[in-house]
């Protein structure tokens, strides 16, 4: 026979005033934590009393009832309304809504009562506070009512406004909060979800792998263009950024990339026709210059402009403060903040007094011209005074100035005069057109070749310097080759006679390389040692002894050196050919192995724009599965190109991995006969010379198609 089900009688309620309330000891709580009563006064005193109190009757000795009742769940909200009551906000005799408990145990109903109480998802959450911005309520109201600060709210917003899709795979767990969080750097859902199709197949969804895809396409506010133009004078424009509530991010990331570069080319325009106005024959304006953009231009000598009365005396009184607090603190072991700070300004008020500009010939400024730019900083760079060889071989005549005049930079023409007006040119970047990248057998592009060797050459420039003994060694063998053996000299990577070969091509970072800062930096100092007047310079270099010699001879030597891959064409195979250039890298291979040439040292890593997104699909995973195994590459064969090559920069960073035209060759280079063939070619020559690729670079094909 079926058991009758027991039906529940659930607890009366009814309203009972305050004072006949007290405090229970059977309360379990005995930890504060969560909102304080404070809080909860004043949300009982917006919104009243939105939950009951748990209640049991006090009895006597008899087991009569008192009429008083205690509390042994809702302890807080006891506090909360006895606080209400002794700021006289409520009566003590308001009635209060109350269930009343009678049998079990009363540590049971209070334990029960915190245990089963469920908190709200942070989904929840986040959705309500969109809600109550949605019915009217501001950010500052919000944050007052639900006691947060307003910064909060606006991150509960940022994180409502996140794709819908993204928030249904929050709820059910595919994804952690601070992915969501990640997500919520842009306000584009579509480009949301496109991101996180990708990362969450690929397993690379970590939140500092999504911001960077979600950010990919601007340009964050650390940027040299950036801090030159101000953040302010680009949203004035109009432009958008991309902020982050979450994590530090230095400014956010600024959307408009074409309006940025815009402003900047705009504001260095008008600090151009500024400096115009000193006479200077041409301005060339760029963002930045390649590596030795001044190479074969002749630098004026200035010199810094007088002192004023008024500037000594500022400079006497830096210099004379700085000695005292020297004095006062020398036995200081940690300065004190604002004394440290004070030390700093000093320094960097004297740094510009000694960096002041300089005066040049009123000749010599008619003749040359002034590079614009600005530096790795955001800082405005001018850099004055280079001449043209076309411009030396003018008439003095032709120039309409007086030979030995002085002028201040900031001085230009006086009126009516007939000097011809600045040529200011803004300098353009160009763009590869994109190919299809998917013929397996297509070989290294020639750009990206001459690139890599470019980088190669800069390299092993600097390792030559460091190796006197291997630049006496590499000189006398060009030597050896030109007289013993038959047009093997022209096959040399080093260029005797210290004609300092100029790149076909800018590698991207060229200019900022490991190699390229120590070749400046080397030179700068051996320049600053050498007599100025060209007269002087035999005796100087006598007065130096053999180790100094030694070292500026092999400074000297390492500009001559060319390892750059250069392919024939129509316009230069009067002087470049295939074996020629065969020579060359074989004979820079033996030298760089001789110097200990390493281009991890050298400090070159694969990048997006120095090869992986230069190069085929099949290349980039045949880098991954070389430096990190199959496993790796079986990783990222999935995605596209672009996303792919990101991801392999990630994967190369930290290893050894070198594209072959950086390798060091291991096996002996071609040994050169007198009327001899040099030995096989590495693949990307042997590729490049392959008639089946279909190269335009061969003559007779160019010829035919003549």
């Amino acid at each position: 026979m079926t058991k009758a089900i027991q039906k529940i009688t659930l607890s009366p309620s009814r309203d009972i005033p305050f004072n006949k309330l007290v405090l229970s000891q059977s309360n379990v709580r005995r930890v504060k934590a969560g909102v304080s009563i404070e809080q909860l006064a004043e949300s009982i005193a917006q919104r009243t009393l939105l939950q009951s109190l748990n209640v049991r009757a006090v009895v006597n000795a008899e087991g009569n009832e008192t009429g008083m009742f205690e509390v042994p769940a809702g302890g807080r909200r006891y506090r909360a309304l006895e606080l209400l009551v002794k700021q006289k906000r409520m009566a003590k005799t308001q009635a209060v809504p109350c269930v009343v408990r009678e049998g079990g145990i009363a540590e049971d109903d209070s334990l029960a009562e915190n245990d089963e109480r469920v908190g709200l998802h942070p989904l929840d959450q986040f959705r309500a506070f969109q809600t109550l911005s949605g019915a009217g309520m501001s950010e500052e109201d919000i944050a007052a009512r639900h006691f947060v600060t307003p910064a909060v709210v606006k991150q509960r917003l940022r994180l409502a406004a996140v794709s819908p899709k993204l928030h249904d795979v929050y709820a059910e767990d595919g994804m952690t909060l601070e992915q969501v969080m990640a997500f919520s750097v842009t306000a584009d859902q579509t480009r949301q979800e496109q991101v996180w199709e990708n990362v969450s197949r690929s397993g690379y969804d970590e939140p500092y792998q999504i911001r960077r895809l979600l950010t990919e396409n601007s340009v964050g506010a650390s940027d040299r263009r950036v801090q030159y133009v101000g953040l302010d004078a680009y949203e004035h424009a109009g432009g958008g950024v991309l902020r982050d509530l979450f994590e530090h991010d230095d400014g956010g990331w600024l959307q408009d990339v074409v309006l940025l570069d815009r402003l900047v080319t705009e504001k260095l325009k008008v600090e151009a026709e500024t400096i115009a106005a000193e006479g200077w024959k041409w301005i060339s304006v760029a963002v930045d210059f390649p590596y030795g953009h001044t190479n074969g231009l002749r630098e004026l000598d200035g010199k810094p402009a007088d002192l004023t009365v008024d500037e000594q005396a500022a400079i006497d009184a830096l210099n004379a403060e700085q000695a005292k607090l020297e004095s006062e603190y020398q036995d200081t072991d940690e300065l004190p903040d604002e004394v440290d700070q004070r030390f700093g300004e000093i320094e960097v008020a004297l740094a510009a007094f000694e960096y002041r500009p300089e005066t040049y010939d009123l000749a010599g400024i008619a003749r040359a011209g002034v590079f614009v730019s600005i530096d790795s900083e955001g800082r405005l760079c001018v850099d004055r005074g280079y001449v043209r060889p076309e411009d030396d071989k003018a008439p003095a005549a032709a120039l309409d100035v007086e030979p030995g005049g002085d002028s201040s930079p900031t001085e230009g023409q006086e009126a009516g005069a007939s000097a011809p007006r600045t040529a200011i040119s803004v300098a353009g970047a160009t763009s590869e057109p994109e190919e299809d990248d998917e013929d397996p057998a297509r070989p290294l592009p020639d750009r990206l070749i001459i690139e890599l060797t470019a980088h190669r050459t800069l390299a092993l420039r600097d390792a030559l310097a460091e190796n006197p003994a291997i630049a006496f060694q590499a000189v006398l063998h060009n030597f050896v080759l030109t007289a013993f053996y038959r047009f093997a000299s022209s096959g040399s990577c080093l260029e005797i006679g210290l004609r300092t070969p100029t790149f076909p091509a800018q590698a991207p970072g060229l200019r900022e390389s490991v190699s390229a800062k120590a070749v400046e930096a080397r030179h700068e100092a051996w320049k600053a040692r050498l007599p100025k007047c060209e007269n002087d310079l035999w005796d100087a270099l006598t007065a130096l002894d053999g180790g100094a010699q030694a070292s500026l001879f092999a400074h000297c030597a390492s500009f001559a050196v060319n390892a750059v891959y250069e392919p024939a064409n129509r316009y230069n195979q009067g002087r470049v050919s295939a074996h020629g250039v065969r020579m060359r890298l074989d004979q820079a291979n033996v030298l760089a192995r001789a110097a200990g040439l390493d281009m991890l040292q050298a400090g070159w890593r694969p990048t997006v724009d120095n090869y992986l997104g230069r190069v085929t699909k099949l290349r980039i995973l045949e880098a991954v599965r070389e430096a990190k195994g199959e496993s790796s590459a079986q990783l990222i064969d999935h995605l596209k190109k672009a996303d792919m090559a990101k991801e392999a920069e990630r994967l190369l960073d930290g290893s050894s991995w070198l594209p072959e035209p950086l390798r060091l060759v291991d096996s002996s280079p071609s040994s050169v006969e007198p009327e001899g063939e040099a030995g096989p070619l590495p693949e990307f020559l042997a590729d490049a010379e392959d008639p089946e690729n279909g190269s335009d670079e061969h003559p007779q094909q160019l010829d035919a198609a003549e």
